[in-house]
């Protein structure tokens, strides 16, 4: 089954460019031109016809797309876990950490070449699939459960907040459990593909998990940072 994809974009013609270029590659594509129009559509859909993907614009007419994607993330429901790819018209660095800390799943650009665009949507697409297709579904470290199956994590039975690529990150992280692994290493486990050496956006990922899932984020005892090497998932806890 083709994947759902909406666009929330103010640019016709980049939507209707990119639009055509996603759907020759067997993407279903709906496009929004506002904010509200594409909050609207995502609330008034469910089931198969409900976007499995949003390709958000920062820049928009009536709200800008942080406060998009922190409305799309405290939604009910599935729809707060709809998979969101932001588009920055600079690349501005303050812009990329704001949208990850509220829950963006990835950031492109602008300008952007269309194939490396279709490549983000595949990867963080595959990297669903890929993980509600994984056996051993439960990991449990202590009070700590994560269900691969269900893609849900729990603390002393009350549900943590993730986003579904924080939620690959942790998967990534808990399965080599003991393991120090570089930035690259975990980005690699859940993308797929090599990313820059000094890109600081797993630490942003990583502040907002460990927010979710430690009794004091400060002061953290499953996620521990090993300086001048990465992180290492703790086997023994609580």
């Amino acid at each position: 089954m083709s994947a759902n994809l909406l666009m929330i974009e103010d640019d016709t013609r980049l939507a209707s460019m990119v639009g055509e270029f996603l759907g020759q590659s067997g993407f279903n594509v709906s496009h929004q031109p506002t904010a509200m129009g594409g909050l609207a559509q995502l609330q008034g859909q469910s089931g198969p016809t409900r976007p499995d993907l949003v390709i958000l614009d920062l820049m928009l007419p009536d709200l800008d797309g942080l406060e998009v994607c922190k409305r799309i993330r405290n939604s009910t429901g599935d729809i707060a876990q709809v998979p969101v790819l932001m588009l920055t018209a600079k690349g501005d660095p303050l812009d990329r950490i704001i949208g990850l800390e509220l829950g963006a799943d990835d950031y492109l650009p602008k300008p952007f070449e269309p194939r490396e665009l279709l490549a983000r949507i595949r990867a963080i697409l595959r990297r669903q699939g890929d993980t509600a297709a994984t056996a051993n579904k439960v990991l449990r470290f202590g009070s700590l459960e994560i269900d691969r199956d269900a893609r849900s994590v729990t603390v002393s039975g009350q549900p943590a907040d993730l986003t579904s690529y924080q939620f690959d990150l942790l998967v990534a992280l808990a399965e080599r459990a003991g393991r120090v692994l570089t930035r690259d290493q975990i980005m690699e486990a859940v993308r797929g593909r090599e990313l820059e050496a000094f890109d600081r956006s797993i630490d942003v990922h990583m502040g907002r998990i460990r927010a979710a899932i430690e009794t004091d984020s400060k002061n953290p005892r499953r996620i521990v940072t090993v300086r001048g090497a990465g992180y290492v998932f703790a086997k023994q806890q609580d």
